[in-house]
């Protein structure tokens, strides 16, 4: 038990702090840019890519388990996942127009993204790639939306003050926003010798 506990730790700091999708692996930039303008936003979009990529996880490392291993349909991987992940947007698109209306209208283009966000596609394959559990590809989406979150918000928190700051010309915009993530980047990697 307590070595299954460890090996979930593990897996938790890693794919939130360690290997942090968008700051480590830069995976997943177009929602992290195009939603980092304001924090309630980032929390929103943070919200609904937790919400599917832990279900794209799921769903798609038990259909690898016990559809394509099985039946030998592994160069189907692409297309299910991806449909799979289209599957599951529509229907948090169709949430949070009935529930959220302000959020569904903030998030504009960026909600139907979600579909090719290759962060979540990402996922879905690392969990079977790396021959995980059920529980631990659970804790593994869980903890990468986590850090996908963290990041989106860190920076949205940042583009807030941004706008107060007297800046160049030539840095205004998406410039200082590059920066800024580079800093950030530089910040998480103070988290590499966290797991080993």
């Amino acid at each position: 038990m307590n070595g299954e506990l460890v090996m979930l730790l593990k897996i938790f700091l890693s794919a939130a702090f360690v290997d942090n999708i968008i700051l480590a692996r830069y995976i997943g930039l177009c929602p992290y840019i195009g939603m980092s303008s304001n924090v309630a936003n980032s929390i929103g979009m943070g919200m609904a890519v937790t919400f599917v990529m832990v279900l794209a996880s799921c769903v798609t490392w038990a259909l690898w388990k016990f559809v394509f291993l099985p039946l030998h349909l592994e160069y189907f991987r692409i297309m299910v996942f991806i449909l799979v992940i289209a599957v599951l947007v529509q229907l948090v698109e169709i949430v949070l127009k009935k529930n959220m209306p302000n959020l569904y209208r903030a998030m504009g283009i960026y909600l139907p993204l979600i579909t090719t966000n290759c962060a979540i596609l990402a996922v879905a394959f690392l969990g079977v790639d790396y021959g995980y559990t059920l529980l631990q590809v659970v804790v593994y989406s869980i903890s990468v939306a986590l850090g996908f979150t963290v990041a989106l918000v860190l920076l949205a928190g940042i583009r807030e003050r941004l706008r107060f700051a007297r800046l160049s010309p030539f840095y205004q915009g998406y410039p200082i926003v590059f920066i800024a993530t580079c800093l950030l980047a530089i910040a998480f990697l103070g988290f590499k010798g966290l797991v080993r």
